[in-house]
């Protein structure tokens, strides 16, 4: 048995760039201990167990799980994200989860449930909650220091596209950039303003710019809802000509003022936030911010604390279905 005292172990499922990356951010809070690493890359075990020299080399999440656990770090392709999040938490561990847990509404709620049967925390990687940006916005909606938010528009243009053919294949990924681009986004208006039911949903939907047509995901996107009584507008793409390699915003409108999450120089990580008055600006946010890993340490700190489940994760399923929408399924 291991004692109270010790770290929780944890193995991680996926080590390409981004699970080596959520990776580093939950070792270096000291918090937890990576004890197996699994991938199909040799190169990226290589560089996984650079990181954690004394973690386990397994071939699959069963031999994972057969060395029993606290959690497991789940950064595979999105069609296996579900499946192997239940099937880690039916075994009693704690799952941190790529972005989508799940690929439908549907997916997600099993995820949810599966926690909540074996009270095993859950956490997904909706990591722009966790900018400087947002830490300075969310404040100011959720205060009322805007007044009455009434418009949020969103903004994700992406001038590379995926390079893995299970991006480009519905079944597996669920969509095109609104599920990998637009989910981010989603997300940050339904937390900031505290996640309200959704509904009167309606999309335009493109590849190559023609309208989608039967067997292809979307590479350019309009889409908007309502949120509460709050009208939400969102555009996302892949490969788009927008002058720079990426366009990001997330801006909140109310009645006594904005404010605005922007990328800087079409930067994917460099961030400000702006709070508007009329046609004056105040800065909100500017600067150097590793904010990259901050969901996945969070986790790992939060693990080490409680391991039982935490009702915020009911919510992950709120933009699940804002995206059902978007998708009409």
């Amino acid at each position: 048995m291991k004692p109270a005292s010790a770290k929780p172990r944890v193995g991680f499922l996926g080590t390409g760039w981004i699970g080596r990356h959520r990776m580093a951010g939950m070792l270096a809070t000291g918090a937890i201990e990576a004890a197996a690493v699994c991938d199909p890359s040799p190169d990226g075990i290589a560089e996984a167990r650079a990181l954690a020299p004394d973690a386990a080399v397994v071939s699959s999440l069963d031999e994972m799980l057969a060395l029993e656990l606290d959690g497991v770090v789940i950064a595979t392709p999105s069609a296996l994200h579900a499946e192997q999040a239940i099937r880690a938490l039916d075994a009693g561990a704690a799952v941190f989860c790529q972005k989508p847990v799940g690929r439908t509404a549907a997916e997600v709620a099993a995820v949810i449930a599966a926690a909540r049967r074996s009270d095993r925390r859950l956490g997904v990687d909706l990591s722009y909650r966790h900018t400087a940006g947002m830490a300075a916005i969310a404040p100011l909606v959720q205060g009322g220091a805007l007044g009455r938010v009434f418009a949020v528009d969103l903004t994700f243009h992406n001038a590379y596209g995926p390079d893995k053919p299970w991006f480009y294949d519905a079944a597996q990924s669920g969509g095109g950039c609104v599920i990998d681009l637009g989910v981010h986004l989603v997300d940050l208006a339904l937390w900031t303003l505290g996640f309200p039911p959704a509904d009167g949903a309606h999309a335009a939907l493109r590849a190559g710019g023609a309208p989608l047509a039967p067997g292809q995901v979307e590479d350019y996107a309009t889409a908007a809802f309502r949120a509460g009584d709050v009208d939400v507008r969102l555009a996302c793409s892949w490969r788009l000509h927008a002058g720079q390699e990426a366009v990001i915003e997330a801006a909140f409108y109310g009645t006594n003022g904005g404010a605005a999450l922007r990328n800087v120089g079409g930067s994917f990580y460099d961030f400000t936030a702006h709070r508007f008055d009329g046609t004056g600006t105040t800065v909100l946010a500017d600067g150097p911010d590793e904010w990259g890993a901050r969901a996945a340490a969070e986790w790992a700190t939060s693990l080490a604390a409680d391991p039982r489940y935490d009702a915020a994760a009911d919510d992950y399923v709120r933009s699940a279905q804002v995206l059902d929408l978007i998708y009409g399924r």
